[in-house]
Parts: C-alpha cells; structure tokens; sequence
C-alpha cells in the first residue's frame, strides 16, 4: 500500500489505531524479528496478561503504522506499549514501569496509577530521612524543596532549617564563643597569649557557611545514590492526588503521587509592627549575616533568642533580650531562670516585661543604626533604645498556608497552622501523612522529625509496625551555660502527678575545669523528679553546666528503660566529671537541705 497522502486516509489511520488502543486492555506495535519487542512480550507472558499485538513488519501499511505512532505519541520506535489506554512507551520504559510497580497498578485496572509512590514536600532533616528510607524500599520517590527568601533576602540549599539556619551553625557559633571563654580560662592554668585576641566575625561566617555548603551537596549526593528524584521548586495541591510545581524562574509542572509526607517545617514570625520585616533580622539572616551585627538587641524568650543571644555576647557584643513575660515557655521554669540568670551574670542585659511597637532606621549600614521604641506589658510605660542589630526570635510559624491543602481536604489548625495527625503521623486525609515541626502538639526537634519519617516509610512501604516515640525525648538548649532536659518539667509533672506523689533531687555544683579560673562556683545544677507512686522512677531529667547534651543524650536512654533513683545510686559516677552529680543526689526539695557544694 502507498504512503497515506490525504486527511481521510489519515484520518482513517489514526481511528484505527486508535480502536486498537481503546479495546484492548494491553497493545503492542511490534516487529515480529526485534529483540526488544520479544523482551516486552515475554515480560507480559511471565505476567500472564494477555496482549493484542501488531506486527508492522508483517503488514502491508506497517510504515504508515509507524509514521501515525509518531504523531500521536511522539515515539517512532517498536516496541511501542499501551496499558489501559495510557501510553507506556518502549522496552525500557515499560521494563521500568514494571520495576517501579506502575506497570502492575495499570494492568489491575487502577485508574489511580501515579507517576510516584510518594512525593515528599520538604527537603529538611525529616523529609530527608523518610524519602531516602521509602527509596530503600524499592519505591519511586520524589523530593521537593523550595526556600522562599526572607525579607533581607537570605536563602539557603537543600537540608532544611536544621543543617542551614538552625542546629548546625548554631551550634558552630556555639562553640565560637565557648572558645572565647576558653581563651580568658588559659592564662589561669598557665597560657601566656602576647596577642591582643579578637574576634574575626567574616572569618566565623565563612567557616560555617562553607561547611553547610558541602552539607548541601552531601545531601543532594546521597538523594541521587538513592534514586531519589529531587526538584528545587515550590508545590501546592490542586487535587487530590495532584500537586503543581512552580521553578525559580516560574516553569510550571504537574506531578502525581499515591502518597505523600508533608515535612515543610516553619519560619520565624515577625511581630506586626512598623519597621519589623524592612530594617530586623531573624535567625534565617543571622548565620550567613556578611557583616558583625554589632551591639544587637533580641527580641523574645525562645531557646532560639537565648541561644544567639549568648553566642552574640560570647563573641564580645553588646547584647540586651527583650522579653514579654517568661524565658524558654515550655521548659522547667526553675531551669530556665536559671540558665537567665546566668546569662545576665555575664553581661547580658534583659527588658522584661516589654514588647516593641516600631522599629525606624536612623543610619543606613552594615551594620547601621536602629531605634526600637517598645512598651511595658504592665503599664504606660515607654522607652526607646538604639541598636546596630535588631534579631526577631518569637517564635515560628508552619509552613502549610500556602500549598493547597485545602484542595487536599487535610485539616489544619487555623491558629497556627499545625497540622493534626493519628499516633502514625496520618493526617484525615488517608494517603496525605505529616511529619517535623508542622505537627500539632509534637516535638519541633531535628531528630525527632528524622526518627519519625523513618519509621512512617517503614511502616507504609516495609510492613513494619513500629511507631515513632514522642515520650522521653531529651534536648538541649545551648545557651551559655547549656541546659539538657528529658522528661517532665517540675511544673508539668505536679499537674499530672501532684505534689504529694514527687520527690525532686536537686543540687548545683562546680566543675572541676571552672575551679583553676575561679568562675561561676556553685552557678550549674542539677535536678530529677521521681514518680513516688512508681518506684521513684525518674520522670523528669534536668542538667544546667557544659557539654549539657552529651550528658543528656546517656541519661536520657537510661530514662527510656525506664530508671529509678535506686539505680542511679547503684552507678558508679565517673570521676571528676559533672554527670557523676546524678549517681550522687542525696538532697530533696522537700527537706530544705542546702545543695550547695563545697568541693569534689
């Protein structure tokens, strides 16, 4: 037969195979010698699934075939594939589809067969975690992460708040000031620094961020070793099912999935006030900041305020904290006035009970000028300050109001954006699952966000039943004088205990490396709380001194096996070490005892 030259005759063309595609659940155009087309056919053979198939070599218009295919799916090769009207496409891709387990959906007659088993829409530690770990189990994957710029324009790669704007330089700059201290502590135990010492803020700065860069690299590394596909763009539902994909540079894609983990994280929140987002800073700028912030007013009570409010003042800043009513909401209130105090001790001055109502920029700068004009929360009172440096740190709002999770139907909590879950992170929408800091009434920690999207890939992809633990999980509040908790604050464990049924062992001490530089005796502490009713189990663990997460992170396993104060008498302390002060708590708070200690 010649070569179709007329619409009709096209046209015709085009119906027919069409029809051929309509009516059979599985068609193949083929070529009766081709290997791979012989690979595709034993594929559904060993499948017992039967199929049409046409072979172009056999028939008399199988070039006209061919060239019809090419117009109408953009594939001139054979093996062409069609299951269930979905075009598959050539030997690989349909060997792919079948490896993936799209291919088995199609063919069960799921009208519902997606482009992946689960997308996941967040790049932090969590998102992260789960998507690697569903890869591991043989599922398609998919990442998305998308960082929308802060006010002063700061952005970030792949990792999430933790590994770029959080934990990790945090924690770097930490170290920095602890550093400065160290370097006043050696001339006591017999350095002799000739240099005048200072601190090179650009130094810090490009230290960290160089190090959170090869992070972001890690992770993209690792994403790509696991198939993991990752796309550096922001998603929002349109239906369920459906999510849309918007580029830096606006290109629009559609994606599919059969489920998905949200783990979008939050951002600090600014105050609302004039001046807040055009002349402040947040902890999203401060870490890759290019300039020293210079003296630096924080406002808030949060570990994030006291944290960078220590460190600033470690690397020689003026630094003054407002706060609104109370430091570390949420924490043992006896420890955290104590980690303040200690905090004023050194320098630190504290507004209490003030917030501020404008901020307006007197000198432009790097850093510039800034007055701060704030009232008291107890009165009429004013006052007015000036700073180089204004850190906003009152707090952070879920990332969920804009990706479409009405469209989804997922529930969310109008007040601040958390997302409700069941005990295995499902959210009412069945195939939608949420994880991190997103959560309602969970932990905001990196390595409770980590743990938990593991186990919910376990769980939906492995057959596991092992659900995340959110009782009994220690942290640190790296301030100067670092505070590790695990357990119960004081305050919540009478309310769910009363006072009658606790029995708290508490004690300050020294450490042995403060006692050469004769500083801060007797300012560290030390505190559990006993369930009485329960064998005096340890219920609540409390460490205000050095290396407060070290310490913790032990304590904290001893608490997940459940201690009791028996055992703890019963472990030998090691000596001299500040952890040994819990093997060795005789005093309670109900007997009034000094707590004080005179020496090792």
């Amino acid at each position: 037969m010649p070569p179709v030259e007329n619409d009709t005759g096209k046209n015709d063309l085009k119906s027919r195979i069409a029809e051929l595609i309509d009516s059979n659940q599985v068609m193949l155009f083929s070529k009766s010698y081709c290997p791979f087309c012989v690979k595709v056919k034993d594929l559904f053979k060993g499948l017992n699934v039967e199929y049409k198939v046409v072979e172009l070599d056999l028939i008399e218009d199988g070039t006209n075939y061919q060239e019809m295919l090419l117009e109408m799916t953009g594939q001139k090769t054979v093996p062409n594939v069609f299951v269930n009207k979905k075009h598959i496409g050539g030997a690989d891709s349909t060997l792919k589809a079948y490896e993936d387990g799209f291919l088995q959906k199609l063919l069960s007659g799921d009208s519902q067969a997606y482009d992946y088993d689960l997308i996941v829409i967040g790049g932090g530690s969590g998102g992260l975690a789960c998507s690697k770990e569903a890869a591991t189990l043989g599922k398609k994957v998919m990442v998305l992460d998308y960082v929308v710029p802060t006010p002063k324009g700061t952005t970030w790669g792949l990792g999430g708040t933790c590994v770029n704007v959080g934990c990790i330089p945090k924690k770097l700059m930490h170290q920095t000031a602890l550093l400065g201290t160290a370097l006043q502590d050696a001339r006591m135990y017999g350095w002799e620094l000739d240099q005048q010492v200072k601190h090179n803020w650009e130094t810090m700065k490009s230290a960290v961020n160089d190090y959170i860069s090869s992070l972001n690299w890690g992770y993209r590394v690792a994403l790509r070793d696991k198939k993991v596909q990752y796309v550096n763009a922001f998603a929002e539902f349109i239906e369920p099912h459906k999510i849309k994909t918007v580029s830096k540079r606006g290109k629009e894609t559609f994606y599919t999935a059969d489920k998905f983990v949200l783990a979008t994280g939050e951002r600090p929140r600014y105050l609302g006030i004039p001046g807040d987002k055009e002349y402040c800073i947040t902890s999203d700028d401060l870490f890759s900041l290019p300039y020293c912030p210079g003296k630096t007013l924080v406002i808030g009570a949060s570990y994030v305020a006291l944290e960078c409010g220590g460190f600033l003042a470690g690397l020689g800043l003026e630094v003054t904290i407002m706060v609104r009513s109370i430091l570390l909401r949420g924490f043992d209130q006896e420890m955290a006035n104590r980690a303040g105090e200690h905090m004023e001790e050194h320098g630190i001055k504290f507004l209490r009970k003030y917030v501020p109502t404008s901020i307006e920029e007197l000198e432009a700068g790097s850093p510039g000028r800034l007055k701060v004009t704030a009232k008291s929360t107890e009165g009429d009172d004013t006052i007015e300050g000036e700073y180089n440096t204004v850190l906003i740190a009152v707090g952070r709002d879920a990332c969920t109001d804009k990706i479409g999770l009405h469209k989804a139907g997922v529930k969310v909590n109008p007040k601040n954006g958390k997302i409700p879950v069941n005990d295995e992170e499902q959210t009412n929408v069945p195939y939608i699952y949420a994880i991190g800091d997103i959560l309602e009434g969970k932990w905001e920690l990196t390595p409770v966000a980590i743990q938990a999207g593991k186990l919910l890939a376990r769980r939906l992809f492995g057959g596991s039943k092992v659900k995340c633990d959110y009782i009994n999980v220690p942290t640190t509040v790296f301030t100067p004088l670092e505070y590790g908790a695990c357990g119960l604050s004081e305050d919540r464990a009478m309310e769910m205990y009363g006072e009658q049924n606790l029995e708290v062992y508490h004690s300050l001490f020294w450490p042995l490396e403060f006692t050469v530089p004769k500083r801060d005796n007797n300012k560290c502490f030390a505190k559990i709380i006993c369930n009485k009713l329960d064998s005096d189990r340890v219920i609540g663990f409390h460490y205000l001194g050095p290396n407060a997460g070290e310490v913790t992170q032990g304590f904290s396993a001893a608490m997940k096996c459940g201690v009791t104060k028996e055992q703890l008498d019963g472990t030998i302390g090691i000596h001299p070490t500040c952890a040994e002060i819990f093997t060795t708590l005789e005093v309670t708070k109900s007997s009034g005892g000094d707590i004080a200690q005179a020496g090792c």
